[in-house]
């Protein structure tokens, strides 16, 4: 069952996601050759901490950590770790905030110094394909509008999409329903409504869209160890459209 938020709940949210979006800018500014992925979840325990706000995903299913950090070929899920980034990697910072019971999810992919013309096509085309998604979430489309939408997009831009993790609702929980997968056929799936608040974060791959998981059992990476990038908004459907919950 698909739970519609009332616009107080909607608030609340925003008001987590203002937080979690304040977040990002500051890790971006930490995030060069030499930092380590542990000094980032360091970081965003103290400033969560400090904004009264708590890392929902630590102890979700038995994961340890606040932040998700996936380097290079990791699609998702990976831990952070104490060796440093080097020039040229790239990583996604993925985080859940709860503040006040409110729930909001986002994740940015970041440069580390220099990266390659193909690595910054990578990440300009998921990131566009993140909005592409959003522009078909309003009133009377459906999931598969989104879908399709950044398929569509990031296939006519030669990468791929991640099949094996999808969007989802939010709310009371990390995950609820609907699910939104970032491939697919428009005119399909759940229609939307006024008051659903979901995730859209299309994990697009350089060569194939199939992932591995590590033995950690909770780190995907690409088949072929190609790069892989994410970014991700927590949005709302409201009569005027999209409201981006997460916006930086």
């Amino acid at each position: 069952m698909i739970v519609l938020k009332s616009q107080r709940e909607i608030e609340a949210m925003h008001e987590s996601g203002k937080i979690l979006a304040a977040c990002h800018k500051e890790i971006a500014k930490l995030i060069a050759p030499g930092v380590t992925t542990w000094e980032i979840e360091e970081f965003v325990e103290t400033y969560l901490k400090k904004a009264d706000a708590k890392p929902e995903q630590k102890g979700y299913k038995g994961y340890e950590y606040a932040t998700c950090a996936s380097i290079n070929e990791e699609i998702c899920h990976g831990y952070p770790r104490k060796a440093p980034l080097k020039n040229g990697d790239i990583v996604t910072i993925d985080m859940v905030v709860n503040y006040n019971g409110a729930l909001s999810d986002s994740a940015w992919t970041y440069k580390v110094g220099d990266i390659t013309k193909e690595t910054e096509h990578l990440l300009h085309v998921t990131k566009e394909s993140l909005y592409k998604g959003i522009e078909q979430s309003v009133v009377g489309n459906r999931i598969g509008d989104i879908g399709h939408a950044i398929q569509t997009y990031v296939e006519s831009e030669g990468f791929s999409v991640v099949r094996d993790f999808i969007g989802h609702g939010i709310g009371a929980v990390i995950h609820e329903k609907p699910e939104v997968p970032h491939y697919g056929l428009p005119h399909k799936g759940a229609r939307l409504k006024e008051g659903m608040v979901f995730t859209i974060e299309p994990m697009v791959n350089v060569g194939t869209y199939k992932s591995v998981r590590d033995a950690n059992g909770w780190t995907a990476s690409t088949a072929d160890g190609k790069y892989s990038a994410q970014y991700e908004h927590t949005i709302a459907i409201t009569k005027n459209g999209p409201l981006i919950l997460t916006e930086q």
